[in-house]
């Protein structure tokens, strides 16, 4: 019995690389990344510590697929998110019109 699944890959930001196949039911998640139609793609991947995931959660090479499974491959990050958010508030400064708080109710308590 075939199922469809999907395959997809991030090579940088805002670039998506999508691939659907249809594979054997009982197909694991090596089986799938080593077959010959995404070959092609395979070269731009670096499965690494980020790994692989089902539907955004983290899945082993031995993951048996289902039907309408999306395989994601992961691509580690560049940039520590907290480090990121830090030099983000540095360039746009502390000013009253930004910032997680800055429409407030009038008449209301700071942060809420």
């Amino acid at each position: 019995m075939q199922i469809a699944i999907s395959v997809v890959y991030s090579p940088g930001p805002r670039e998506v690389i999508e691939t659907s196949l249809q594979v054997e039911l009982g197909t694991t998640l090596s089986q799938v990344l080593a077959c010959e139609a995404l070959a092609a793609h395979a070269r731009t991947w670096t499965i690494d510590a980020a790994g692989l995931g089902v539907w955004g959660k983290k899945m082993g090479p031995n993951y048996e697929l289902k039907d309408n499974d999306r395989i994601e491959i992961f691509r580690s990050l560049r940039v520590d998110p907290k480090v990121a958010r830090r030099e983000r508030f540095v360039r746009q400064g502390a000013k009253k019109s930004a910032g997680l708080f800055a429409r407030r109710r009038a008449g209301a308590k700071a942060g809420y």
